[in-house]
């Protein structure tokens, strides 16, 4: 009996460290999917969306009798929530189901080390729990850089976009709504960045406070920059689209320079494989006849 209630904590613990892969896995949708959504193809996929609100829910339900852990996980709910914010997940159920998914975790970890023997459940049991216990926040790492990579790249192009947005004629406002329904497809993060100021702009927020608000939300130096330019231009009243016109190609001769030098470490990146992978191998091949015809004339 107590093998089978061992097998059914061990599941349900599984399924509670697996639900923040769902959780993130269920929000993401690759350009081409949305567009077959709005084409009509599939179901919306804003109907998907709740699907990550109800393994929140549930795993809050399951992580109920470690509410003491949760309320301590929660004792700094502003800073959760920017890093949360950083990674694309601004929803409040999202803190909740961080928290609980933080708290299950070393509940795994414990369980899992059961499987290595009595002998060794305390070394295994502190290890995996420990693991397991900081595993979430590796995972929020990851998903910032993500996100925070995704937005680098589609700066450029937005900023071109604006560009020709403002040469048309549009204002600034107008401009950014526009960029944003253009590059809905394309990079949902900055559209979703720029739909935010439009929105915080038309319930009467000021248009540099708005941006500057995008590069605290952000945390992205490049944004940081491209905001900078903005209030420099909007309080010195300079031509905005030469701005960013210079703008983009600055952050364009940028990222040429970024992979001209990361093209230039792997040289010697490939010396710690050739010493460890390949030479061995090489040496194998080439000395081993060698040495093996070596032996059988001394023999």
């Amino acid at each position: 009996m107590s093998v089978l209630l061992l097998a059914v904590f061990t599941a349900i613990a599984l399924f509670a460290a697996s639900a923040l892969v769902i959780f993130y896995v269920a929000g993401e949708h690759s350009p081409t999917e949305i567009r077959l959504v709005e084409l009509g193809v599939r179901p919306g996929h804003d109907a998907r969306v709740p699907l990550r609100h109800k393994v929140g829910d549930l795993i809050s339900l399951i992580s109920a009798p470690l509410a003491p852990l949760r309320n301590w996980l929660r004792s700094n709910d502003d800073a959760l929530a920017d890093r949360l914010s950083v990674a694309g997940f601004r929803q409040p159920q999202d803190i909740e189901t961080y928290v609980s998914t933080k708290a299950l975790a070393p509940v795994l970890g414990v369980l899992l080390a059961t499987f290595a023997g009595a002998e060794n459940i305390l070394i295994y049991g502190l290890i995996l729990g420990a693991a397991a216990f900081f595993a979430p926040d590796i995972f929020l790492f990851y998903a910032m850089n993500k996100r925070k990579a995704k937005l680098n790249l589609a700066l450029p192009e937005a900023t071109d976009l604006l560009v020709i947005c403002i040469e048309a004629g549009l204002g600034l406002d107008q401009s950014v709504l526009r960029v944003a329904e253009e590059m809905e497809f394309v990079c949902p993060e900055l559209s979703e960045e720029f739909l935010i100021i439009s929105r915080e702009q038309r319930a009467g927020k000021p248009r540099v406070d708005a941006w500057r608000s995008m590069a605290n939300r952000v945390d992205l130096d490049a944004v940081r920059q491209f905001v900078a330019m903005l209030v420099q231009t909007e309080k010195l009243g300079t031509p905005i689209a030469r701005a960013l016109g210079q703008f983009a190609d600055s952050m364009r001769t940028k990222r040429l320079l970024t992979a001209e030098e990361n093209a230039a470490k792997t040289t010697i990146k490939l010396v710690f494989p050739l010493v460890f992978f390949i030479f061995p191998a090489i040496f194998v091949v080439l000395l081993g006849p060698a040495a093996i015809t070596l032996m059988q004339g001394l023999d």
